[in-house]
């Protein structure tokens, strides 16, 4: 096949290896213009074609507490609030066993998007509870090349997170305390 066309697998390992790449920069990210100028496609007002999206899944009751939840941020700026916003909220304590291995990245070609279940510690800024949770990342909107998203979308623990940031008691859930 000298067509000169990427074959699918080869699109298949630069999505799984960017994917992986960016996962991997989340353990110890650079500031988030950083993080979105180097995985995100550029903003339309940055000479890029669409705009770059986060969205964490939630219940939108939940957005009084945890206000990064059950919006979509649209276009760099927005994105960068989305991280201004969970860094005031939460720390996020990624180690490197937090995500598998690029085997462990899924590839939906035909969707255009990567899926990849992590895990990590997380802790309430203003009470410092923290708890361990399992989370899933859909990657998708990527570049003809396959190397920066155009659309993070999160799924985690939100009702643990809901009660993490409580100022009142919470079930024994003492201030400070880490649960698993």
């Amino acid at each position: 096949m000298a067509s000169g066309r990427e074959t699918t697998a080869d699109r298949s390992s630069v999505l799984r290896s960017c994917a992986h790449a960016f996962c991997q920069a989340l353990i110890s990210p650079p500031p988030p213009k950083e993080l979105l100028s180097e995985f995100f496609i550029p903003d339309p007002s940055e000479g890029g074609g669409s705009r770059p999206t986060i969205h964490e899944h939630g219940p939108s009751w939940a957005t009084k507490r945890l206000p990064f939840l059950g919006k979509s941020f649209t276009g760099g700026q927005a994105c960068e609030e989305y991280f201004a916003v969970l860094s005031d909220t939460l720390k996020m304590h990624l180690t490197p066993d937090s995500f598998p291995g690029p085997e462990g990245f899924v590839v939906d070609e035909a969707r255009n998007q990567v899926c990849v279940v992590g895990k990590g510690r997380f802790e309430s800024v203003r009470t410092g509870r923290s708890w361990d949770e399992q989370f899933a990342y859909v990657l998708s909107g990527w570049d003809g090349q396959g190397k920066k998203l155009g659309r993070w979308d999160i799924w985690a623990d939100p009702l643990s997170a809901w009660a993490a940031v409580a100022e009142d008691d919470v079930d024994g859930w003492e201030k400070g305390e880490h649960r698993q």
